[in-house]
């Protein structure tokens, strides 16, 4: 496929079968490695709910929930101080850049990485006026117009509508909070340019988005998989930025072949 340019770009897979700590055990099974996948902004152990009954019957899956740390350096040191000594990492969005992190602080701890959705890149001045805007928004009315703002920009058009999803996102912000939000917002603005870092990512790694992400579209994660040495890049059809939700049987089969690898 694309070695050249570093990496493999591979088609979707088929979709798999149905069937006061600051983290969530998903999943209890017993094989190794472990099993840790970050949420994204405002987001919770949900966001995986249809993908730990298939990946977590045969291994340990920890969801971390980072509402009180305003760094991206300390939400990974939270993540590795409750983490098993080595572990599988997989993140979306801002839990991706967290487990850039993670994997930059602690290699030697990562078996394999995948990134959803997310980026390597630093927070653009626009991008923080942004999320200025949102911080106040919920600070004067609360969460709902922060998701009718947002929802256009997180999934494709065909669910944009979708009364179960907009639920969803409301009740995980609700659980993340103001205070959460606001220390969440804080550490994507003061996050650092993580691309120096990819080429010394040494484990095997997934890339993984929608084709319709429109927060950080296709071509943020193409750079990150032609940086990363044993990178594999999938792009799904049809899906926007919360690929587990919105392309759940295909967000796992890939989730399970990474794993299996």
């Amino acid at each position: 496929m694309a070695r050249a340019c570093g990496y493999r770009r591979v088609p979707p897979a088929p979709a798999a079968a149905q069937g006061g700590r600051s983290a969530v055990t998903a999943a209890t099974g017993r094989h190794e490695p472990a099993l840790v996948a970050v949420p994204g902004l405002l987001l919770d152990q949900r966001l995986w709910e249809r993908q730990t009954p298939l990946l977590g019957h045969d291994r340990e899956v920890q969801v971390p929930l980072l509402r009180r740390h305003a760094s991206i350096a300390a939400m990974a040191h939270a993540v590795l101080a409750e983490a098993p000594e080595r572990f599988a990492l997989c993140g979306l969005s801002m839990g991706g850049i967290v487990a850039l992190e993670i994997v930059r602080a602690a290699p030697e701890r990562v078996t394999r990485l995948a990134l959803l959705d997310t980026q390597a890149r630093a927070d653009t001045a626009e991008s923080t006026a942004g999320r200025r805007e949102m911080l106040d928004l919920a600070q004067r009315r609360g969460f709902e117009p922060v998701i009718e703002q947002l929802l256009p920009r997180l999934v494709h058009p065909r669910l944009r509508d979708d009364a179960p999803t907009r639920r969803l996102l409301h009740e995980m912000a609700e659980t993340i909070g103001l205070e959460g939000f606001e220390a969440q917002q804080e550490a994507l603005i003061g996050r650092i340019d993580q691309r120096p870092n990819l080429p010394a990512i040494a484990c095997p790694t997934l890339v993984l988005c929608g084709r319709q992400d429109a927060l950080t579209p296709v071509d943020r994660h193409e750079e990150m998989a032609a940086a990363i040495p044993d990178a594999t890049l999938v792009v799904l059809p049809e899906c926007g930025h919360l690929s587990p939700l919105e392309r759940p049987d295909m967000v796992t089969a890939q989730l399970r072949a990474w794993l299996d690898g």
